[in-house]
């Protein structure tokens, strides 16, 4: 899933900055009142649901905003906005029946407009969204996307107040958890309209969801409340929520030993050692839809546009020593995309050469280099780009170290997340350290981005016409033991060609409060704050 964009960020530091101020080390909670605290692993930079590709700003905006559905305690499709929908026979059409009692938090009436209204924002050219791709699902989009129709022949109808109707491109038996998604959350025109980009600014937010936005302080704090007109507050424990942008994995393990967090979405994988000692009842670790990999771009970088460069690049990674040694978390090492455990899908796509051993790829990336003409004499120089985040740097430095022993001479470059996911969806990179986690719990998910007309997130710029071709026969085959089959033999081909090198399939990691109830582990790794709940008892250590 989720990468970063930088889209939006200009806004939303304007309107936040000059609100700054020294970090509290945890808010005071108001008397009768139910708080928590949770830090995220990267400062958001939009609340904007359709400017957002981060997933901590997933976690902010997924408390602010429902769409049609939502992600129930363990991650699954519920009923959101929408309480009820019905499929056509031939699964092109869904109507969506949505609540008479949903409220935006300004008390406005949600309805079917701005569901439809959100679906054009999404896929305006104007707002250039990174999620753009995913609403292609829906007849008419992507020439909408690519400014080639007006936003008004989108197959998306409000055929009354509270009855939304979407026709669709090709069947898509995974719509459910797509309108989870924040890619297809409403908007709300009536704000929108008023204040353009400046509509997800605090004092200007509207949000149709079990909060609403109260103070976003730069470098500090992003504050929620409950919304009062969210359909179901009745039945919302907490009160208010404080995200703490805490880029400092070892910071934020202490802060929440210290009782200052009550929740933190990450920590540093080589310290579960310490943490099953010190803070066991805090732990959690599971499987996840996620895959860590290098992204090479293809685009720009001519010795990477050859297939023998990028397979050699591949082979070199001892994967069991990163997730073995460095790691520990329980990583698997990964030789394909998508992730055991998806959702339909068939295990047995892999690199070609994922059975050998290591000193044999060693061997045979020496000799691919050699053909595509780099040896000692002429080595091959390239550039790795990864985030200031700690683990990333201990990984790419191992890497490094790998690609040194076949003769590559890598050097690293560092950036904050927001300025290093910008610089990969701009190109601005020759080899990218990354991971993939799922927006939704379908192959589709991995495999979609990177078909050719994607658009950023197609980070390497693959391009198969080949790929393209099955990825649309999948789309149009309505049993699923075929479709995933369809979908096996894509994943095939892109690893036959080495459009990326894969690393390792990740696990889920945070430490939660015991304190904190109804948190239930899931491998899409959803978990909304209107599912959870905090005993007044003290924390156990």
């Amino acid at each position: 899933m989720r990468k970063l964009t930088i889209a939006g960020l200009a806004v939303s530091t304007a309107l936040a900055v000059a609100a700054c101020q020294g970090k509290s080390p945890r808010p005071t909670c108001p008397v009768g009142q139910t708080c928590l605290e949770v830090g995220l692993d990267v400062e958001p930079a939009t609340l904007d649901p359709h400017r957002a590709n981060l997933v901590s700003e997933s976690w902010v905006i997924g408390d602010l905003m429902t769409g049609l559905t939502t992600d129930g305690p363990d991650g699954a499709p519920v009923p959101g906005g929408a309480s009820a929908w019905e499929t056509s026979p031939d699964g092109l059409t869904w109507t969506f029946h949505l609540r008479r009692d949903a409220r935006w938090s300004d008390g406005q009436a949600v309805t079917a407009d701005d569901y439809v209204f959100g679906l054009q924002h999404v896929l305006d050219p104007k707002i250039a969204s990174i999620y753009a791709y995913l609403a292609y699902v829906i007849k008419g989009a992507k020439p909408i996307s690519e400014g080639r129709a007006p936003a008004a022949s989108l197959g998306a109808r409000a055929l009354g107040p509270y009855t939304l109707q979407l026709t669709l491109e090709h069947p898509a038996p995974y719509l459910p958890e797509l309108t989870k998604h924040q890619s297809f959350y409403p908007a709300p025109r009536h704000v929108v309209e008023k204040y353009g980009d400046g509509w997800v600014a605090p004092g200007r937010y509207v949000s149709n969801g079990p909060y609403k936005l109260v103070s976003w302080r730069l470098g500090d704090h992003i504050a929620l409340a409950k919304n009062p007109d969210f359909y179901d507050a009745a039945h919302v424990c907490i009160d208010r929520v404080d995200y703490f942008a805490t880029p400092d994995a070892i910071s934020a393990e202490r802060r929440v030993q210290r009782g200052e967090l009550d929740i933190t979405n990450s920590f540093q994988s080589n310290r579960i050692d310490r943490l099953r000692k010190v803070m066991p009842a805090y732990l959690h670790t599971h499987t996840e839809l996620a895959t860590a990999y290098l992204s090479f771009n293809t685009r720009d970088v001519a010795p990477l546009k050859d297939v023998r460069v990028r397979r050699a690049l591949s082979e070199a990674i001892d994967r069991d020593f990163l997730t073995a040694k460095l790691t520990r978390a329980g990583q698997v090492p990964a030789y394909a995309f998508v992730p055991p455990g998806t959702a339909d899908y068939p295990s047995g796509a892999r690199t070609p050469w994922a059975a050998e051993a290591f000193v044999q790829r060693q061997v045979e990336a020496r000799a691919l280099l050699a053909q595509a003409g780099y040896t000692a004499g002429h080595p091959l120089r390239l550039e790795i780009k990864t985030t200031t985040n700690s683990e990333s740097l201990l990984l790419v430095q191992a890497i490094q170290a790998d690609w040194r022993a076949i003769g590559v001479e890598a050097s690293l470059v560092q950036n904050d997340g927001p300025v290093a996911f910008a610089a990969y969806a701009n190109r601005d990179y020759q080899v990218g350290f990354m991971s993939w986690i799922a927006d939704f719990n379908d192959p589709m998910t991995f495999l979609g981005v990177l078909k050719s007309d994607t658009g950023a997130q197609n980070y390497g710029d693959y391009k198969n016409p080949a790929y393209d071709a099955l990825l649309a026969a999948a789309d149009n085959q309505p049993d699923a033991t075929r479709r995933g089959q369809i979908l096996a033999r894509a994943e095939q081909l892109m690893l036959d060609d080495e459009a990326m090198a894969t690393v390792y399939f990740n696990v889920a990691r945070a430490l939660v409060n015991p304190r904190v109830t109804g948190w239930v582990d899931n491998p899409e790794n959803f978990h909304r704050t209107r599912w959870l709940c905090v005993r007044k008892s003290p924390s156990v250590q």
